[in-house]
């Protein structure tokens, strides 16, 4: 009984884990490519016509 509580909570710990890591790559990048965009825009400012 222990044991299947163990692999249970490994496996969930490993799963978490794994989850942290893709969200936190994801918002990394999400945030480097909004800064890129941001400046893009910014250079470009006096081009735009609204």
């Amino acid at each position: 009984m222990n044991e299947k509580i163990y692999k249970t909570m490994s496996s969930t710990g490993a799963c978490s884990l794994t989850v942290g890591i893709i969200v936190l790559a994801t918002g990394i990048v999400t945030g480097i490519m909004m800064i890129v965009n941001g400046a893009r825009l910014l250079k470009k400012k006096s081009e735009i016509l609204i």
